[in-house]
C-alpha cells in the first residue's frame, strides 16, 4: 500500500493539485461562486489570521458554520496552519455546544452569524470562553470580543508556508452523532482525508473535474465532508453548497438551477423526495449518479428512483470512526437491497458473539480494518479501547454476507431482536413495510408482551392522504417474509424521532414503550 511522505499537509496537498486551474469554480453557494485560486488565498489568509491571534499548533478551533464557501475556507485554513478544526453539527442545543467546548477546550471559534447567539449561550452555560471569535456573515453589529470573518481574512497576510505536519498528525475532529450517550470527539489525521479520496472518491465513485457535486449531508458530517470537500477538491470538480435544511423543495431547486451531476443523500431523504408532488422530471436534471449512506437503502426506494430518473443510487456504509465509506455498491456492480462489497483497501470481518468469523449466511458483527481509521476518541480511553481493537474498528452494525460476497445490513448490534429464539432484523421488517404504497417510513423495535416475551412492534408514518389499517400491514408483511417476522403490534405516528443526521433513534421509541 502507498506510503505518504513524512511531511504531509492535506490543505497544501489540495492546493498543489489545483494549482494549474485557479480560475475554475470550486464552490457555488447562495452568495455566489468561489474559484480554486480564491479558496487557496482565503484559506491561507485565515491561517495567517489565526497565527497572528496567537492560536498555536494542534490547539482546537470550534467550527460551527452553515454550509457556505466559508466552511471549506475555515477548515482548510486551520489544516494549513496546523491547528485542529472541531467541526460540529449546526442543529444542536446550547448544552451540547457547552459540552463540546469544555471537552475540546477550543481556544478559538469560527461561527456563522445566525448561530452566534446559541454559541454565546453555550459559552455562558459551560463557563468556557474562547480567546478568538470570528463570525461569518454577522447578522448585526458584533459585540466586543468578536470579529467579522471577512474583515479578518482581508486584513491578514497569507501564511507563507503550511505547518510542517505529517500524515499521522491530528488534523481535525468530528463528533459522533450521539445516538447513544454523550457524543465522542473522534480524532482524525491529515492522512485519513487523503486515503478516503484515493480509495473511494476516485476509484469507486469515479469523480472527475467535469462533475458538479451536491451533498444533502452537511460538511460537518464525515459523509458530507468527503462528498463536498475531500473528493471533489481532489479531482478539481465543482461543489454546490446549501446553507438551509435539505428539504425536497430546497434540493430540487439546486438540482434544476445548478445541474449537479452527482448527488449524495440518505434513504430518508430519497424517500421524502420520491413522495413529493413536485419531484422534477428526468429531463430537468443532469444527474448521472447518486450516493446513499447513513442507513441501509431499501431496494424499493432505489428502484423507484432509477425508474424515474434513469440514475443509479450507489448505497454504501461508512462511519465517523472510519471517516467515509468502506463497504459499497459501485457503478456496474449494484445489487439493490445489499450494501455491496468491501472497498479495495479495506478488510471486512463478520464476527459472532465468540469473536470468531461467522460463515456466509450467518449474522455477524461488522469489523473494519483500513488506513482511514481515527486515532482515538478524545479523553475517552474506555470507548476507544472498545471500538479500536488493534488494527480493527468495531462498527456496531450487524451484517450478513452471501456466497457471492455481497453484504446485507441486518441492523445495529443494539437494535437486533431475538423473537422465539430467532434473530429478527428490524431493518428487514421496516424495508418490507415501506414497500406498501401507503407507508412513508417505519421503525421496528422489540417490546414485551403480557408474558414478558419479546415481540416486534412497528411505528409507521403514512404518506399524506394515504390510509392503511394495522391488520392490512400485518398481512402485507406476512406475505413477504417468514411468518415469525411480522410485527405483532403496529402504532401509527406522525413522525419518527431522528438524530440530526437523519438516523432513526430506535432507542427513543424503546424509552417511550417502556413508559407506556
Amino acid at each position: 500500500m502507498t506510503t505518504l511522505p513524512e511531511r504531509f499537509n492535506f490543505a497544501q496537498h489540495l492546493f498543489d493539485l489545483n494549482r494549474d486551474h485557479a480560475q475554475r469554480t470550486a464552490y457555488i453557494d447562495d452568495r455566489g461562486t468561489l474559484s480554486y485560486g480564491a479558496l487557496q488565498d482565503r484559506a491561507r489568509r485565515l491561517a495567517g489570521a489565526l497565527q497572528a491571534a496567537g492560536v498555536r499548533r494542534e490547539e482546537r478551533v470550534l467550527l460551527l458554520m452553515h454550509d457556505t464557501s466559508d466552511w471549506p475556507v475555515c477548515f482548510l485554513g486551520c489544516l494549513y496552519a496546523g491547528v485542529v478544526p472541531v467541526a460540529v453539527n449546526t442543529l444542536l442545543t446550547a448544552d451540547d455546544y457547552a459540552y463540546m467546548l469544555r471537552h475540546s477546550r477550543a481556544q478559538t471559534a469560527l461561527v456563522s452569524g445566525a448561530l452566534l447567539p446559541i454559541l454565546q449561550d453555550a459559552m455562558a452555560r459551560g463557563a468556557h470562553e474562547v480567546a478568538t471569535l470570528l463570525v461569518s456573515q454577522p447578522a448585526q453589529a458584533l459585540e466586543s470580543g468578536a470579529s467579522d470573518l471577512d474583515e479578518a481574512i482581508a486584513s491578514a497576510q497569507p501564511l507563507a508556508a503550511p505547518a510542517a505536519t505529517g500524515p499521522d498528525d491530528p488534523g481535525f475532529w468530528l463528533y459522533s452523532s450521539g445516538s447513544t450517550g454523550k457524543p465522542k470527539g473522534t480524532v482524525h489525521t491529515h492522512g485519513n482525508l487523503w486515503w478516503t479520496a484515493e480509495l473511494y472518491g476516485k476509484p469507486v465513485l469515479g469523480l472527475t473535474c467535469d462533475d458538479v457535486c451536491f451533498s444533502a449531508a452537511k460538511l460537518y458530517f464525515a459523509y458530507g465532508l468527503g462528498n463536498a470537500l475531500t473528493f471533489p477538491l481532489s479531482v478539481g470538480a465543482t461543489v454546490v453548497l446549501m446553507a438551509e435544511r435539505p428539504t425536497p423543495d430546497a434540493t430540487f431547486k439546486r438540482w434544476v438551477e445548478h445541474q449537479p451531476t452527482v448527488f449524495f443523500g440518505a434513504p430518508t431523504g430519497f424517500a421524502g423526495m420520491l413522495a413529493s408532488p413536485r419531484l422534477p422530471g428526468r429531463s430537468q436534471v443532469a444527474l448521472r449518479m447518486c450516493s446513499s449512506a447513513g442507513e441501509a437503502l431499501p431496494a424499493e426506494i432505489a428502484q423507484r428512483f432509477k425508474t424515474h430518473f434513469g440514475c443509479d443510487i450507489i448505497d454504501g456504509i461508512g462511519s465517523t470512526e472510519m471517516l467515509h465509506i468502506f463497504l459499497s455498491n459501485r457503478p456496474g456492480d449494484i445489487r439493490y437491497g445489499s450494501t455491496g462489497k468491501p472497498v479495495p483497501g479495506y478488510d471486512i470481518e463478520l464476527r459472532g458473539e465468540d469473536g470468531r468469523a461467522v460463515a456466509d449466511g450467518e449474522v455477524g458483527d461488522l469489523y473494519i480494518r483500513g488506513p482511514s481509521a481515527a486515532l482515538m476518541y478524545w479523553n475517552n480511553r474506555e470507548k476507544t479501547r472498545d471500538t479500536f481493537q488493534g488494527g480493527w474498528t468495531k462498527s456496531g452494525d450487524k451484517y450478513v454476507r452471501d456466497a457471492e460476497g455481497y453484504y446485507t445490513y441486518a441492523g445495529r448490534s443494539d437494535d437486533m431482536l431475538k423473537v422465539s429464539g430467532i434473530y429478527v432484523s428490524p431493518f428487514e421488517v421496516e424495508a418490507t413495510l415501506m414497500q406498501h404504497a401507503a407507508v412513508l417510513e417505519a421503525a421496528v423495535i422489540g417490546t414485551q408482551d403480557g408474558e414478558g416475551l419479546t415481540k416486534t412492534k412497528a411505528f409507521v408514518v403514512l404518506k399524506d392522504g394515504q390510509a392503511a389499517t394495522e391488520d392490512e400491514l400485518k398481512v402485507f408483511v406476512k406475505d413477504r417474509l417468514a411468518p415469525y417476522k411480522y410485527p405483532r403490534f403496529i402504532e401509527f405516528v406522525p413522525e419518527l424521532p431522528k438524530t440530526a443526521t437523519g438516523k432513526i433513534q430506535r432507542f427513543r421509541l424503546r424509552e417511550k414503550e417502556a413508559l407506556a
